[in-house]
């Protein structure tokens, strides 16, 4: 009985949906949250009448691992469940900070190849927007505020580059970056004005981080200045963070949908769950998915 109302629920989430396509809502999920086999996470997003999908780990690797003859039978696999690429996610930058010196210089190159193997991944999924970041720092110490002014020449660089291959860069804010809240993010938006260069906006990274993230790291931001969203829920436990099921938590995800489209954004929204249950990830993402669309039908 229990697993029958379940899944007249999902269905339930669906047929909703369904109206929302319309409207206003571009949502889609990690399909690597789902599975990491593209057909059956493309069944599960058909499943919910789910047009986008964030790309990151296919078949066991990551994207910008696997050869290109691979990433165009994902492409055909998408195409086949009328599906779009939101945004290709990378590693890009999501490495300690290199240094000044020829094994700091090697390491950045290393980056500069790989930002070059995700042009052409997300080219061959039809998306111009790629995930990035802004490097880490050791686990345990504090960002070194000098480090900022050669992030940002970094990034600019980045989206330089970017734009002569006709792409976008979407940073996100992470923990245990040197941008990982609101605050953090919006100071790197102000640095680096590429027209080309904006954010993946990670509200649950930034609460996780320690921050308000809605209202209050979300404010400080530039709105036109968000590409891409990610939807979930966290939770402190013991004083420690833990990702949870949508509606288990604490992040109010519905007034920041709202004010997200009260500012006109158009910009696709990633459900990126996280949240671990002992069914299995695609029971996970159900879970949340199915949540989500309940806020969503508020909206």
């Amino acid at each position: 009985m229990h697993r029958r109302n379940f899944l007249l629920a999902s269905a339930m989430a669906a047929r909703s949906l369904s109206a929302l396509e319309l409207s206003r809502i571009a949502l889609g999920i990690t399909t690597d949250e789902i599975d990491e086999d593209p057909i059956v996470a493309s069944k599960f997003l058909n499943e919910f009448g789910l047009k986008y999908a964030e790309i990151r780990n296919v078949w066991g690797k990551y994207n910008t691992a696997q050869p290109l003859d691979r990433i165009r039978e994902l492409r055909a696999i998408l195409d086949q469940h009328s599906i779009k690429t939101s945004v290709l996610g990378t590693g890009f930058f999501k490495v300690p900070l290199p240094g000044d010196d020829a094994a700091g210089r090697a390491a950045l190159d290393n980056q500069w190849s790989l930002l070059n193997i995700a042009f052409e991944r997300a080219k061959i999924l039809g998306t111009d927007k790629i995930r990035t970041f802004a490097f880490t720092y050791k686990e345990g110490t504090r960002p070194a505020p000098a480090d900022y002014a050669r992030i940002y020449d970094l990034v600019k660089e980045a989206a330089r580059r970017a734009r002569e291959r006709g792409f976008r860069l979407a940073l996100e804010n992470v923990g245990g970056s040197y941008v990982s809240t609101g605050a953090e993010a919006a100071d790197i938006l102000r640095a680096v004005k590429n027209d080309n260069f904006g954010l993946t906006w990670d509200p649950n990274n930034a609460g996780a981080s320690g921050e308000q993230a809605f209202p209050d790291g979300y404010r400080k931001l530039d709105p036109a200045r968000i590409m891409h969203v990610h939807l979930r829920d966290y939770k402190k436990v013991n004083g420690k963070v833990e990702w949870c099921a949508v509606g288990d938590g604490e992040m109010d995800n519905l007034s920041q949908i709202r004010a997200l489209l009260k500012t006109g954004y158009k910009g696709t929204f990633t459900l990126e769950t996280h949240y671990r249950s002992p069914q299995g990830k695609a029971h996970a993402s159900r879970t949340s998915i199915t949540a989500l669309l309940k806020v969503i039908e508020k909206v």
